[in-house]
């Protein structure tokens, strides 16, 4: 395995670097000052700090990176890891200067895999150009939205029309206005097989029949710099049948599909964040004298610095292998290095923002530093996308599997012998 970056790579990681220095970084403290001020302060992409840096990223060729193929950057997995690494140290506002934020990024892949043509055209056109925005409604209140197929939601044909009912709770982005499309995952045939029971189909978020009740808070951020996250009703949402995506049934494997790229582009983007947070802690122990001491003088904030660097590579190379085995092989044979990832990622990096909020003190809980707001952002992803008990499940029953066949073939478990 050879995870050595590549010339392309190494001079997309100068520029975007250059990119965020100069420009990202210092505009921070005027994200938070201008959504506050916003007349619609949901509608992040109307900012002109986002507007601004967007221009901008487009004039230096970083956008779209994430979306490989005909419709993006053309990188592969391997190459665009340590660009998302590098957007997630400034997670607030760089990947959404590069057009590189969840959920859209997901949603342009479904798109750029599946749709029709027309609906490329009508969808995927203006998401490739930042012009609008999307969420992805698949979790609901009623049920354990870890199984898939448990969604309740229908999707039912009415002549040439489909109609919607459900309630869809943390999508994502939904209150942003700018959120022109949702696409919402739900039940066309409850008799089919367990799997083919689920569609996908495009609804306008201005659709009659939607209705967007309420924001919700992940330990009161409301998330407002990244469209916040709603709770939805569809009451009887009518849309045209050729907004379904692929076919009747095809809902399930569209979601894993889409939920693959999603997952590492998380992990790439969680490392960043893992080492603004170290940077910030070194920074933080040494400027702090206590009982007569540097902070970065003590045993025990050395011993959270030096593990936190530890955990940071151990987490790097299994999240680069990842990359390289989705290359080389494709997503289905990455399936359980995915799901590794996606277990190991949240918990390795809510540990290191823990050790950096106790560095700094009751500052690393307040509005003063980025940490707090990091923390309830990375806890979400320790459900998002799957539960971490969802990951580790199927990763220990791929490991049983992987150990029988090995007996079976005459190869039995590995013994110490005296």
């Amino acid at each position: 395995m050879d995870f050595a970056y590549d010339d392309r790579t190494r001079e997309l990681m100068a520029r975007l670097t250059d990119f965020l220095d100069e420009h990202v970084y210092p505009a921070e403290p005027a994200l938070e000052e201008q959504i506050e001020n916003a007349d619609e302060p949901w509608a992040w992409t109307r900012l002109p700090v986002v507007k601004e840096l967007q221009a901008e990223a487009r004039r230096r060729g970083l956008w779209n990176l994430f979306l490989p193929g005909e419709h993006g950057a053309g990188l592969t997995n391997l190459q665009y890891a340590p660009l998302a690494e590098l957007t997630g140290r400034a997670w607030r506002l760089g990947p959404a200067s590069l057009n590189c934020a969840a959920p859209d990024t997901g949603n342009m892949e479904v798109l750029a895999m599946f749709a029709t043509p027309e609906q490329k055209k009508r969808w995927l056109a203006p998401l490739l150009d930042g012009s609008i925005r999307s969420a992805f409604a698949m979790t609901e209140p009623a049920v354990a939205s870890s199984d898939a197929t448990t969604i309740e939601t229908r999707i039912e044909a009415d002549g040439d029309a489909y109609v919607i009912t459900g309630r869809k709770w943390w999508i994502t982005g939904a209150m942003n206005p700018d959120a022109e499309l949702l696409i919402v995952m739900g039940k066309t045939d409850p008799t089919a097989e367990r799997h083919r029971q689920q569609s996908m189909v495009i609804v306008p978020r201005s659709a009659p029949g939607v209705r967007v009740l309420r924001g919700m808070s992940v330990f009161g951020y409301d998330d407002r710099d990244h469209g916040g996250h709603a709770e939805i009703v569809f009451d009887g949402a009518r849309v045209p049948r050729a907004n379904l995506i692929l076919g009747e049934g095809d809902g399930f494997a569209i979601a894993q599909a889409r939920l693959g790229p999603g997952r590492i582009h998380h992990c790439m983007r969680s490392i960043g964040v893992a080492e603004r947070a170290l940077d910030l802690m070194c920074a933080r122990a040494g400027e702090r004298v206590a009982f007569g001491r540097r902070l970065d003088e003590q045993g025990v904030v050395r011993e959270w610095i030096a593990e936190s660097r530890i955990r940071i590579e151990q987490l790097r190379l299994l999240v680069l292998r990842t990359a390289w085995t989705m290359d080389r092989l494709g997503n289905k044979a990455a399936h359980a290095d995915i799901q590794a990832i996606k277990a190991a990622t949240p918990t390795t990096v809510e540990w290191i923002l823990d050790k950096a909020i106790q560095v700094h003190g009751a500052a690393g809980l307040s509005q003063d530093t980025v940490l707090a707001g990091a923390f309830a952002s990375i806890r979400t992803l320790r459900l998002a996308d799957g539960p971490d008990e969802v990951h580790r499940n199927a990763l220990a029953r791929t490991e049983v599997r992987t150990a029988a066949e090995r007996r079976a073939k005459g190869g039995g478990p590995l013994e110490l012998r005296s």
